[in-house]
C-alpha cells in the first residue's frame, strides 16, 4: 500500500461533521474520494447516505424529540423520531425538526401525511427528513403533529434529561385569553406533562370502556362480598376513580391536590378546550 498524503486537515472533518452530522469515518471516506473537495465530499455522503436508507427501514426509532409552536390562537406540535439519543441531540436534527416544525405551522397540518407532502423551497418535507436522515445515517420519522386552537393556547416542552431536547410535550387550548387564564393554563400545561391524562373530559371516554370498567368494578364488588344495597354506591365510587386518573378535567392538581384541575380553571374564569401530549416513543 503506498503512502496517501491526505489533502485535507483534521479541520476539515470537523467542518464536514458539523455541516453533515455524519460519522468520523464516513467523511473521512469521502473527503478522499472528494480529493478533498467539501462540497463534493458532500454529495458523496448524501449519496451513500440515500442508497443506505432502504436498509434503515426496518429499524427502531425509540428516540428522538418533541417540538411546538404557537401562533395566534393556534399551537402546533410535532413528534421527529431517530434511531440513537446521539443522533437526537444533533444540531442537524435538531434543526431538521424546527423546519419540520415550521412546514407544520405554514401548512395547518393536523395530520402526518399532509404536513409530509407540504412543499417548502420546491421540496417536500417528506424527500427533506428523507435526506437529512441519510446524512445522519439513521432512520428519521415524523412520527405525529398535533393542532390545538383556543382563545389561549399554552405550550410546555420538558427534558427528562439535561443532556436531550425535549422528550415532553403538551398544548393546552383555554376559552379565555385574560392573565389569570394564561397562568393557569401554564400549570395545567406542566400538569398534564407530569400525569399523562387521556382524555380532557368523561364525554371522551368511549362509552364501552366505560362499560368494561362498570362491569368489572361491579364482579369486583360482588366477589369480594359487598351487599348487593351497596353495589351501586360502591361501582359509582370506583367510576369515579377510574374517570380520576383519565380525565384531565377530574385529576387532582399537581400543584394543590385538594382542587382537581377543573375547579382550578374555573377559578381563573376559563375552562380547557383541548390539548395534546406527547412523550417521544410512548
Amino acid at each position: 500500500m503506498g503512502l496517501h498524503v491526505a489533502n485535507y486537515t483534521a479541520a476539515d472533518i470537523k467542518a464536514l461533521r458539523e455541516r453533515t452530522g455524519a460519522g468520523m469515518m464516513d467523511v473521512k471516506k469521502a473527503l478522499d474520494e472528494a480529493n478533498g473537495d467539501a462540497e463534493k465530499a458532500i454529495e458523496i455522503i448524501r449519496v451513500k447516505g440515500l442508497k443506505g436508507a432502504t436498509k434503515r427501514e426496518g429499524r427502531s426509532t425509540a428516540e428522538g424529540l418533541v417540538a411546538a409552536k404557537v401562533e395566534g390562537k393556534a399551537g402546533v406540535m410535532i413528534e421527529i423520531n431517530c434511531e440513537t439519543d446521539f443522533v437526537a441531540k444533533n444540531d442537524k436534527f435538531i434543526t431538521l425538526a424546527n423546519k419540520v416544525l415550521d412546514a407544520a405551522v405554514a401548512s395547518g397540518a393536523a395530520d402526518v401525511e399532509t404536513l409530509l407532502a407540504f412543499e417548502v423551497d420546491g421540496k417536500t418535507v417528506g424527500d427533506t427528513v428523507i435526506e437529512e436522515g441519510a446524512i445522519l445515517g439513521e432512520k428519521v420519522v415524523v412520527r405525529r403533529v398535533a393542532r390545538v386552537e383556543g382563545e389561549h393556547v399554552a405550550a410546555y416542552l420538558h427534558k427528562t434529561s439535561k443532556d436531550l431536547p425535549a422528550q415532553v410535550g403538551v398544548l393546552l387550548a383555554v376559552d379565555s385569553a385574560s392573565e389569570a387564564a394564561a397562568a393557569v393554563a401554564h400549570d395545567v400545561a406542566v400538569h398534564t406533562a407530569a400525569m399523562a391524562p387521556t382524555y380532557l373530559t368523561r364525554d371522551e371516554v368511549p362509552a364501552d370502556k366505560v362499560a368494561d370498567e362498570r362491569r368489572i368494578a361491579d364482579e369486583t364488588a360482588r366477589a369480594e362480598g359487598k351487599p348487593e344495597a351497596a353495589l351501586t354506591k360502591i361501582v359509582e365510587g370506583r367510576l369515579t376513580g377510574f374517570f380520576k386518573e383519565l380525565v384531565l378535567v377530574d385529576q387532582a392538581f399537581a400543584k394543590d391536590a385538594k382542587k382537581s384541575v377543573g375547579s382550578v380553571l374555573e377559578e381563573a374564569g376559563t375552562k380547557a378546550e383541548a390539548f395534546a401530549r406527547f412523550r417521544v416513543g410512548a
